[in-house]
């Protein structure tokens, strides 16, 4: 099991869908790799996108030890579209490399992200300004209908959800009870029993402290870290180091996903090791979303490639390998992850606009007062 890390810039069956996608491939923008083959005056003949696509994503999504989608992707993928090849590509620091690239005018020789949240939107249009590394893509999608109305993050349409997790608390309840409130996190029964992860490195760090936001006010916040500080909450700076701690006993209670069951059901775990808590009833819900960039010559394809993550029969197995909800109202991931995979009574979240011009000196202050001592 292994979660991906958040980097800030400057400083994360299927038969049939061809056909669906071929009539939508006169789309505005799209290129003519693999559109007429040839026209008469009643009929235009459409020819099966071909090509090479070059996809980016982080690198857990490709190769975790335990599960990841991106083999079955691929070769699914190449089944539906035989003419096609997909390459995965892994840049070690995730899409700050492109968000660089494009800062510096570089060119990008990839056509498709996979991997994105808010945080790394709201950073990108925060550092490049006018410049367009993404294109608008939702409405030229035929499966977009099925995306969630709760999971959509990205006002210009340009990010396309396909999965989320929540994070939550994971305890050892042969040890300590589910605290239940954040109030009670901070409270000395607590003391010296949670792990969490750094807010300017790792995602889930950063999901858990705008949770807390959310949960006691911006104004409010950097107090109840303060009560969490003298109760001694440990800060790591990775999920792995988290993880790896929380697993190996040194405290009770991590910061992580609510489908920790998922896998300790399939190792044999002691279920009891892996509860799920949701402070207040609450679980912060933390999409991950899709891309086509800007300057791909790749258009047809990369637009063919986002419509089949989106299909059923894909939702449905993505859940299984990547542990992540899926995005769509007609996925069926099974009885597995139906049982074991937690969602909160009240999902919470913060929106791009509630974030943009907030989450910078949110971070910046916790990392300044609470992380930095």
């Amino acid at each position: 099991m292994k979660r991906r890390t958040f980097l800030a810039a400057g400083s994360t069956t299927i038969a049939g869908l061809a056909g669906c996608l071929d009539s939508n491939s006169g789309s505005p923008g799209a290129d003519t790799t693999g559109t007429t083959a040839g026209t008469t005056a009643d009929t235009t003949v459409q020819t099966e996108p071909s090509g090479t696509l070059k996809v980016a994503t982080y690198s857990s999504f490709v190769d975790a030890p335990s599960s990841s989608p991106g083999s079955w992707v691929k070769k699914q993928f190449e089944k539906e579209y035989p003419k096609a090849t997909l390459r995965w590509q892994t840049p070690e620091n995730e899409v700050n490399y492109f968000i660089q690239r494009k800062a510096q005018n570089v060119d990008i020789d990839t056509d498709v992200y996979v991997g994105l949240n808010v945080d790394h939107l709201i950073t990108i249009d925060d550092k490049l300004g006018g410049k367009k590394l993404f294109t608008p893509i939702a409405d030229s999608l035929s499966n977009y209908g099925h995306v969630k109305d709760g999971l959509t993050f990205d006002p210009k349409k340009r990010v396309i959800p396909y999965d989320t997790g929540y994070i939550s608390l994971v305890y050892n309840a042969h040890e300590v009870d589910d605290p239940g409130t954040f109030d009670a996190l901070a409270k000395p029964k607590y003391a010296s029993k949670l792990i969490t992860q750094n807010a300017q490195q790792a995602a889930t760090g950063r999901a858990f402290l705008l949770w807390t936001i959310h949960q006691t006010g911006p104004d409010q916040y950097l107090d109840y870290w303060q009560r969490m500080k003298k109760n001694g909450v440990q800060i790591l700076g990775s999920w792995d180091a988290s993880y790896t701690a929380y697993s190996n006993g040194e405290r009770p209670i991590v910061v992580s996903y609510s489908t920790d069951q998922v896998y300790a059901h399939r190792s044999g775990a002691d279920m009891k090791k892996h509860q799920i808590g949701f402070p207040n009833g609450e679980g912060y819900a933390n999409p991950e979303g899709m891309a086509k960039f800007a300057g791909t010559d790749r258009s047809e394809l990369a637009d063919a490639f986002l419509d089949f993550m989106l299909s059923k029969p894909v939702q449905s197995k993505i859940p299984t390998l990547n542990v992540q909800f899926p995005a769509t109202d007609w996925a069926a991931p099974g009885k597995e992850f139906d049982k074991y995979a937690k969602a909160p009574e009240k999902p919470v979240t913060y929106s791009y606009e509630e974030l943009r011009g907030n989450l910078e000196e949110w971070v910046e202050q916790w990392a300044r007062k609470i992380a930095s001592k």
